[in-house]
């Protein structure tokens, strides 16, 4: 029976079983290309060679065969065979590798555990023996080659482990989900055929294209500046970049063509720009699609912003990973949240995608609205990318954090794109400020001001505060409104109206949460924002004047007296810096004054301690302690599907994922205009109520009120108040 091992069930249709010896080989390959990247083809090549060694023994082929004529899963533990090889072949924490592709990265205590019992488990030794006899490669006659940069990483820095074990997991996982997707649908997931090193030409010729066709500016000048500056910069060797640029000044182009001239230097295959919110890769994946998309090609632009968690779940388990997202393009538009969510995971179907971060430019667009409590863990991982795994990494934002004060980063060279900013944000400044914030005016002052401008943007802190002002707001004039309650095609529809009313230089009010103060580009003549930190404020401050056909756009600054009390806890330390430092007297875009504001929040927040624990579980290799910790949000979101659209397309889209039928990454992607966003204790409350119900993974439909304005209607608030 040993030459006829098997690895999955028969698949639909001809009834094949996928052969252990080819599942083994198969995911090896994949592994190994995936791990050439960053030096450990060999090691990882390895790691998938064993991570199913345990299912040749006979009782989890007894198990398969039940499985298969009765139904649901073999149910027999398998990891522990090629976790023991792994361990034997001297390779230690990496033989948590294997132990994790399937239920997660463990800690390190938990494997010298599970390796004891494996040492004395006879399942173990029966699985190597009659693996060994049909895939002798299992027992390598040398020592597996480690990537050589690892020694020097070794004595130089203590995450450089933590970040390999990851990767590594990173091509296993991937390459497991791969070869056993190629099973069960009869063919294999094709590789994309262009890099982002093949794309300058494209991006140039487009963004031409682009400029031609846009209404000409008073500031065109100065954004070309930018680009050239940053098309210089590019040249450069691989690292970490910043650019520092003011709204308005052209970033996304100017960071989408420092990445793919500075990929086509070093013939890097992929490019992956980070935004904070879903909205902005919306809006950003819209425009570079327009840049490099061919009609008829293969699309080169992937947006991934799902925060579905494919991870857990019932029936169907199997599809809902292999439906996971693994950046397999050479152009990624993501959300930070998602990128860093899964660098710091420790489960298979958030991670497959991480190996794609190693020799790939990363554009961290909108930086400063990186939580300050994550920041250490973050910028840590972001040197050892850059050092160790052929990432560059730009930091673009128009209100820099001077990471550089951080640890991790004292002593790293990080390249300024833009060489004397200062006199581009002088030239730049097109708003005053105007401050309310004592006595307090209420909101619904602030929206009977607000109403009486022709073209008007409102911002504040929270959904609910969106919500309400909203209404103030509609009391006086029709109003439009943006927040992640809205389906993100109900967004993208908001969105286009509001461009094309301020074109027309028709009327139009917006009230809006944070979403629209970073990439979004819209252009007001003035602008209402709830108090909020200084970065924020500037942000908001963006979208007023933007284009500068002004010689001032007005910015009013209000603190709400019956506003949502939720921005103290949002902001905390951030907003008493801002409140110190900004005012009538000084303006939110004041360079140095910001810097100051960064070093007094860093240091109230106590920035280097807050990362500490993550830290220490890193060096430890307690994954699922890091993963516990490292939340993005503290709104931990659930994703929510409304019917708003084609509701014929969504109703088949949610049946096919229901169903657990092939193709169910495909679904995903196709689902993303119906998605909105609901604080995980809304969504909960939501199940209970009978207004929502699961659909895969942690994926809701909603069955309540769907506002269409205003997107989901709560019966109750969330404690945790959404900010997005």
């Amino acid at each position: 029976m040993s030459d006829r091992l098997w690895a999955h069930s028969a698949r639909d249709g001809d009834g094949l079983r996928h052969g252990l010896a080819d599942h083994l080989r198969g995911t090896a390959w994949h592994a190994g290309t995936f791990g050439e990247v960053f030096g450990a083809g060999p090691l990882a090549a390895h790691c998938g060679l064993l991570h199913d060694v345990g299912k040749g023994s006979c009782q989890w082929q007894r198990g398969l065969i039940d499985a298969e004529r009765l139904g649901g899963r073999v149910g027999i533990p398998h990891k522990h065979a090629g976790t023991w090889l792994l361990d034997q072949h001297g390779l230690g924490i990496m033989s948590a590798v294997v132990f994790g592709h399937h239920g997660g990265l463990p800690d390190a205590t938990r494997l010298k555990k599970e390796l004891r019992f494996a040492d004395t488990d006879p399942l173990v030794a029966e699985a190597i023996r009659r693996v060994g006899e049909i895939v002798p490669e299992i027992h390598p006659s040398a020592p597996i080659a480690l990537p050589t940069w690892l020694p020097e990483a070794a004595t130089t820095d203590p995450y450089a482990l933590d970040l390999l074990v990851r990767m590594v997991y990173s091509t296993v996982v991937d390459a497991d989900f791969l070869d056993t997707e190629q099973h069960f649908t009869g063919s294999a997931r094709p590789f994309h055929p262009i890099s982002a090193a093949d794309l300058a030409e494209r991006f140039e010729q487009g963004r031409l294209n682009l400029l031609e066709n846009k209404p000409r500016s008073p500031i065109d000048g100065l954004r070309q500046e930018v680009y050239r500056q940053c098309l210089e910069a590019s040249q450069g060797p691989r690292g970490i970049y910043r650019i520092p640029a003011p709204t308005g000044s052209g970033k996304t182009l100017a960071a989408g063509g420092f990445a793919l001239h500075h990929a086509r230097l070093h013939g890097m295959r992929r490019v992956i720009v980070a935004v904070p919110f879903m909205s902005i890769t919306e809006q950003n994946a819209s425009v570079y699609r327009r840049l490099l998309d061919v009609e008829g090609e293969d699309p080169v632009v992937l947006e991934h912003h799902s925060g579905i968690d494919l991870d857990d779940g019932g029936a169907g388990r199997r599809w809902q990973r292999l439906a996971a997202e693994n950046w397999d393009a050479p152009f990624v538009v993501t959300t930070t949240i998602r990128l860093f969510e899964s660098l710091f995971s420790h489960k298979p179907a958030a991670m497959r995608r991480v190996h794609r971060l190693a020799g790939s430019v990363i554009v961290l667009d909108e930086v400063q609205a990186l939580p300050d409590r994550l920041l250490i863990p973050i910028v840590s991982a972001l040197r050892s990318l850059t050092q160790w795994f052929g990432a560059t990494v730009v930091l673009a934002s128009a209100t820099q954090p001077p990471f550089e004060l951080l640890s991790p980063l004292q002593g790293t060279h990080i390249r300024d794109v833009i060489a004397e900013p200062k006199p581009l944000y002088k030239a730049l400044s097109r708003v005053r400020y105007q401050w309310l914030l004592d006595p307090k005016p209420t909101m619904a002052q602030i929206a009977e001001q607000a109403a009486a401008e022709p073209q008007v943007l409102v911002v504040v802190n929270t959904t609910r505060d969106a919500a309400r002002m909203h209404e103030l707001v509609e009391e006086h004039r029709p109003a439009l409104h943006l927040s992640t309650r809205m389906a993100a095609a109900h967004r993208r529809a908001a969105l286009d109206e509001i461009t094309r009313r301020l074109a027309d230089e028709e009327p139009v009010a917006v009230v809006s949460t944070q979403l629209v103060e970073a990439g979004v580009d819209l252009d007001f003549p003035a602008g209402f924002r709830a108090i909020a930190s200084a970065d924020s404020l500037q942000q908001a401050a963006g979208r007023v004047n933007r284009s500068g056909r002004l010689p001032y756009g007005q910015v009013t600054i209000f603190d709400p007296e019956d506003g949502n009390k939720a921005a103290d806890r949002l902001y905390g330390a951030a907003l008493e810096a801002t409140r110190a430092r900004f005012g009538p007297h000084c303006p939110p875009d004041d360079l140095d004054a910001l810097e100051a504001y960064y070093r007094a929040r860093f240091d109230f927040h106590n920035v280097e301690a807050a990362g500490h624990e993550i830290q220490q579980g890193r060096r430890a290799h307690d994954f699922p302690r890091v993963a516990e910790l490292f939340r993005m949000i503290d709104e931990w979101t659930v994703p929510v599907a409304v019917r708003y659209g084609d509701t014929e397309k969504l109703d088949a889209i949610l049946a096919h994922l229901r169903a657990g039928h092939p193709g169910a990454g495909a679904q995903l992607r196709a689902l993303r205009p119906y998605l909105a966003t609901l604080p995980r204790g809304s969504a909960r409350q939501a199940l209970e109520e009978g207004l929502a119900t699961p659909v895969v993974g942690d994926l809701l439909e909603w069955l309540g009120d769907y506002h269409p304005q205003r997107g989901i209607e709560l019966t109750s608030p969330d404690p945790q108040e959404l900010v997005f």
